[in-house]
């Protein structure tokens, strides 16, 4: 069901980064109050209306060069992205702050890998459904089923295999080399309003810890941007100005159930290494340190350990036989760092080792009786649960 957008476009927002683009200097800025005021007082002339007609041409057609880049990764991205409607009686949009509600459809973007086609997407738009249940659509009206399906509930990644004559796949780019301020695109099909555009920017990233929907996602590593992102908008991807997917959108967080500026993505490479085990093996095999961690850890327990600030993580246990009981970590030392990663939560020291390759020497940094000590450990895989 269609509902109207829950914020107008930000006018002033707009107007500001006009007058930035446009470079008006202090005389041309004087020269418009001038016209302003003019107008405020009387009509214009038709020879002062002419002017400020030629005035405004040579004034957008910089800004219009700029929009120009926006309408090209449209273009190159558009084909690659996909409407999806699955038969899934308890499928939920992700929300933080408040229970998602069902949702009807999803989206997905096409990848070619090995010189086979995918479609990436969330687990939960098809949560549990079979091949024959999932219509996938795509940009040029064509319907088509997926082949196989692969889905991993700790990160919400699922893959589709699937196979027709002239498909157009998308550009993975580098989630890693994000910043703060980057400008990005979101495509899907918010309320079902296949491949609709949205702008904005990276507001965040390294979001970790969101109860999505009454569902917590055991690794976390989120993406944050204010591209409007809605239900339905859930598996398509955020683009960056060269065209490439560096992120499949997934949630929002919202009191209204729509967007209201904050929505959040699936880093590429977080998602690329689920999807590719999960086509290359079957299922995801993940590192393994073997410790428990406070999460609770805050400024009164850093406090109390010497710590200027809460930071690292915590340990409160180590299991029997692991790499940590190998390396030497002992309860209420706090890993600082590892490899070349300072260690912000215990949720950033999980994902990191999630992610880490199994058999891998790793370095931490660790605080202990006030000193700072190098531990090495070899990540084993973690058992399945």
């Amino acid at each position: 069901m269609y509902r109207p957008p829950c914020r107008s476009f930000r006018v002033w927002t707009v107007l500001a980064g006009v007058l930035l683009l446009l470079g008006l200097g202090h005389s041309e800025a004087a020269g418009q109050s001038a016209l302003l005021t003019s107008q405020v007082q009387g009509a214009l002339s038709p020879e002062g209306r002419d002017d400020l007609y030629r005035q405004l041409e040579s004034q957008t057609e910089f800004l219009q060069k700029q929009a120009a880049v926006i309408k090209t990764v449209a273009k190159l991205v558009g084909p690659a992205v996909v409407h999806i409607e699955a038969d899934v009686a308890t499928r939920r949009s992700l929300q933080h702050g408040q229970a998602g509600r069902v949702e009807e459809a999803g989206s997905g973007v096409i990848i070619r890998r090995a010189g086979k086609d995918y479609v990436l997407t969330n687990r939960h738009v098809i949560r549990g459904a079979t091949p024959d249940r999932v219509r996938i659509h795509l940009a040029d009206r064509r319907l088509i089923r997926p082949l196989r399906i692969w889905e991993d509930p700790p990160t919400d990644v699922a893959v589709m295999a699937v196979d027709a004559p002239h498909l157009v796949d998308a550009r993975l780019g580098q989630s890693d080399t994000l910043e703060i301020g980057d400008f990005v695109l979101a495509v899907g099909s918010p309320f079902g309003l296949s491949h609709s555009v949205t702008f904005g920017i990276v507001s965040a990233k390294n979001r970790r810890d969101l109860q999505l929907g009454g569902t917590s996602l055991k690794f976390q590593n989120f993406i944050q941007t204010d591209a409007a992102i809605n239900p339905g908008n859930s598996g398509g991807p955020l683009i960056n100005l060269r065209g490439e997917v560096i992120g499949i959108n997934t949630a929002i967080a919202s009191s209204s159930g729509g967007n209201e500026g904050i929505g959040f993505a699936i880093p590429i490479s977080m998602f690329m290494n689920v999807a590719g085990q999960l086509i290359d093996k079957g299922k995801v095999a993940r590192a393994y340190l073997g410790v428990t961690i406070d999460s609770r850890f805050g400024p009164a327990m850093a406090a109390e350990v010497g710590l200027p600030r809460p930071m690292g993580a915590r340990i409160t246990s180590i299991a029997d036989d692991s790499p940590a009981r190998a390396a030497g970590l002992r309860i209420n030392d706090v890993i600082l760092q590892l490899d070349d990663a300072p260690i912000e939560d215990d949720a950033h020291l999980v994902n990191l080792v999630s992610v880490t390759p199994i058999g891998k020497d790793v370095t931490m940094v660790v605080y202990r009786d006030g000193k700072e000590l190098q531990l090495k450990a070899r990540l084993a895989e973690m058992a399945d649960p």
